[in-house]
Parts: structure tokens; C-alpha cells; sequence
């Protein structure tokens, strides 16, 4: 009896095993069609009307992401109202912790970083590449620290509404939705169809 359990749960581990690393071609070109797309217009942008050296549309958490608006698009940290919302208002909170506490960088960095995560959280708005955004605001150099306010309308939200504008695309795609209900909304209609 023993055996038959084993050689069960291994067949049963092995076919999970087969489902979880099937390669979708499909899903992957269109991951990689809707991130070059995305980030390729940022930059196109960056190199119409900044020199290379400027590279204020391009900063490192649109990375980040990307790989979450393109490539787990399920993901409620994915979803429009965290990619927008966790950016901007992660940028607002780095550009003032910055103009509070420059003389302290690793005070500002680690005030910056914290504040958002707590602000994101309030709002729900979690974003992880947001703590990136807040970040950038306060180590980006002499050209971040310029734009002041600004940071948060460009490179910020001008490039988190590219980014949505391209997953919007891309993501309604094939079989793909985007975006896509939240948890609790579809519980709640379960629900709601169960009562009638």
C-alpha cells in the first residue's frame, strides 16, 4: 500500500513538474514585444530631446516594472492603479524627504524608502519598483535634484503612462487581460450569484 501512495505522489509531482515548466512561445514574444515597446519609447523619447548623458525619461525602476506590467500581468501589483499610484506617489514622498534631509543621504535614503512602502500600503498602491522611484529621487545626481517637482510629472508619470498605454495594448492580447478584476471584486460576484 505504501508503494502505490509513493509512485502516486511521484506521478502526481512529476506531472506538476511538466505543467510548471512548459514554455508558452506565444506569452514570452508578447512579454517581450510589449516590454521592448514600453521601454523603447521612454528611450526613444530620452534620445529625441536629451542628450545621452541627460537620461532623465529612463530610470532603473520602469525595469522593474516592466517585468511586472508585462510579465505577470495577473498580479495585483501589477495593476494600473498600483503602477501609477505606487510611482507617483512614491516620488512625491523622495523628492520631499530629499529637500528635507539632503545634508543626510543614507537618513533620506532609508526615510524615503519607508515612508513609500507605508504610503503604498495606506493607499493600496503597492508597487515595488515605487521604493526604486522614491529612491532615484534622492540619489539621482545633480539633474534629479533640479527638476525638484517636476521629477514626479518627468521622467515619473509621464513614462509609468507610457508603460500603462503599451501594456493596455499588448496585454489584451491572445488570451491575455489586462487589467484585471481584483481578488475581492470577483469574490464578491461569486458571491453575490450564489445568493440568487
Amino acid at each position: 500500500m505504501p508503494r502505490r501512495i509513493i509512485r502516486k505522489q511521484y506521478r502526481k509531482a512529476r506531472y506538476i513538474l511538466y505543467r510548471e515548466t512548459l514554455i508558452d512561445a506565444k506569452e514570452h514574444i508578447l512579454t517581450f514585444i510589449g516590454s521592448f515597446v514600453g521601454i523603447g519609447l521612454i528611450g526613444l523619447l530620452n534620445s529625441q530631446y536629451l542628450v545621452a548623458s541627460d537620461n532623465l525619461f529612463l530610470i532603473g525602476s520602469f525595469g522593474a516594472s516592466s517585468v511586472l506590467v508585462y510579465g505577470i500581468i495577473n498580479s495585483p501589483l501589477a495593476q494600473p492603479r498600483n503602477l501609477i499610484g505606487g510611482h507617483v506617489i512614491c516620488a512625491i514622498i523622495g523628492v520631499t524627504v530629499f529637500k528635507l534631509f539632503a545634508g543626510e543621504l543614507w537618513f533620506a535614503c532609508a526615510l524615503a524608502v519607508s515612508l513609500s512602502i507605508v504610503a503604498m500600503q495606506i493607499t493600496k498602491t503597492l508597487h515595488p519598483p515605487g521604493g526604486a522611484t522614491a529612491l532615484i529621487a534622492v540619489t539621482g545626481g545633480k539633474k534629479i535634484e533640479e527638476l525638484g517637482y517636476l521629477y514626479v510629472l518627468s521622467p515619473v508619470l509621464s513614462g509609468v503612462l507610457i508603460l500603462f498605454a503599451v501594456a493596455l495594448i499588448f496585454n489584451n492580447l491572445r488570451h491575455r487581460k489586462y487589467p484585471s478584476k481584483p481578488i475581492l471584486n470577483r469574490n464578491r460576484t461569486l458571491r453575490a450569484k450564489s445568493h440568487i
